[in-house]
């Protein structure tokens, strides 16, 4: 048995923009064209594009990994690989052992059938035996929560619902390896940490995971390591924080040299001076002065606050606070404060600031780590963020008097 659960190695992959066949004349002599053609599979034809681009990664049994990196860059490519839904054009691809794919949540029901009659349909489709259904169906049902609609026609269910029921059938399969993609965003805010606590259990029981999400804070906690993609080619593997903050700084270059740059950056105390270290509660001003390289009419600028692990704390704009456009001159520049109470406490935050278009679609500057702040612990409280709470015990007379010893 090999000592590794995945073996992906020097993998291309390419597809082509904009094909479409409307009739079997036109498919027939393309498709012969192709059979018969001189090209190798590793040339690019006319249309066509790499989206991966020499990809390699290994994983020993019970290591995790996250695959992140903006839209286009070839994450979900990588997963329909490893699932055994595409091949690759060079490479190897080897999953060993059995595995698990938490990719499409219900894409093998049948909508006419009953969520009783799904649980086999779609248990049996990722390879699990009907006696191994009927042990696990009640624990299925439970927790997908679904137990007064499991005789209705999933046609009848919302999509919430078919995710919810897709994942319960998902996560009881005990795979030796499972291929997760963005999985964690379905259905309400209880079910999401039922789907989170399922995999934790999954890296904790020592099943090799590989993880493709934009939440980087649950790509931090599932993940040992990163693997960071851009325009289907590896720009770093290794440490889950390195890879976020890399992932950031394509934010940073993709803003630069638009319509704005920033000449300077600070966070000052109350009493204007400038600082990096403050206390739970306290009142500060971040100042970013920027110049205009081309002219800005009728902008919206923005602040943000993330997590060092890659969580969104915060964002709010200009827009949403009706303070008036922003308008710019080639050369002339202005200053941008945002007065702000820095209620977190206990770790290192990222404060960001972006400049957008009117309606808050095209990013003319951004950078979601322009400036870091070390907020200290006072040890009243735990946790991100500080609410300043006041904690008060009061009883009524009634409940007074219940308390005080009895007489003989």
């Amino acid at each position: 048995m090999s000592e590794y659960a995945v073996e992906f190695e020097h993998v291309w992959k390419k597809f082509r923009r904009g094909e479409r066949y409307d009739s079997l004349r036109d498919l027939i002599p393309a498709a012969t064209r192709r059979l018969f053609s001189r090209e190798g599979l590793a040339s690019l034809k006319p249309q066509e594009f790499w989206a991966l681009n020499d990809v390699t990664f290994d994983l020993r049994r019970g290591d995790s990994i996250g695959i992140i990196g903006p839209n286009g860059s070839g994450k979900s490519t990588i997963l329909k690989l490893l699932s055994g839904i595409l091949r690759p054009e060079k490479g190897v691809v080897r999953v060993n052992g059995r595995s698990g794919c938490l990719i499409e949540l219900g894409a093998g029901f049948h909508p006419d059938l009953s969520g009783r009659e799904n649980v086999y349909l779609n248990g049996t489709i990722l390879g699990m035996k009907k006696a191994e259904i009927d042990r696990k169906f009640d624990a299925i049902v439970d927790f997908s929560g679904l137990s007064d609609f499991l005789d209705t026609p999933v046609k009848r269910y919302s999509s919430g619902m078919n995710a919810r029921l897709g994942f319960a059938i998902a996560a009881h399969i005990e795979p030796e390896v499972l291929i997760v993609d963005e999985v964690l965003s379905v259905g309400d805010y209880h079910f999401q940490e039922k789907c989170y606590t399922r995999m934790k259990q999954f890296t904790e029981d020592g099943t090799t995971l590989i993880f493709v999400s934009h939440n980087l804070a649950a790509v931090s906690s599932l993940c040992k390591s990163a693997l960071l993609l851009k325009y289907g080619e590896p720009v770093y593997q290794g440490d889950v924080r390195t890879a976020i903050g890399k992932y950031y700084s394509f934010y940073e270059e993709d803003g630069e040299g638009k319509a704005v740059r920033v000449v300077s950056s600070v966070l000052k105390d109350s009493g204007g001076n400038g600082r990096e270290v403050f206390e739970p509660g306290e009142r500060a001003r971040f100042s970013v002065v920027i110049e205009a390289t081309a002219e800005i009419k009728d902008a919206h600028v923005a602040f943000y606050v993330h997590s060092q692990e890659g969580e969104r704390l915060f964002l709010s704009t200009s827009g949403q606070h009706d303070t008036g456009m922003l308008n710019l001159a080639p050369g002339e520049r202005v200053e941008v404060d945002f007065d702000l109470n820095l209620n977190l406490q206990g770790g290192i935050f990222r404060l960001g600031f972006a400049v957008t278009d009117t309606f808050d679609q095209q990013f003319l500057y951004s950078n979601t780590n322009l400036k870091q702040v070390v907020m200290t612990g006072n040890g009243k409280s735990s946790g991100s963020i500080y609410l300043d709470p006041k904690i008060t015990l009061t009883s009524s007379e009634r409940d007074v008097e219940s308390l005080q010893p009895a007489t003989r």
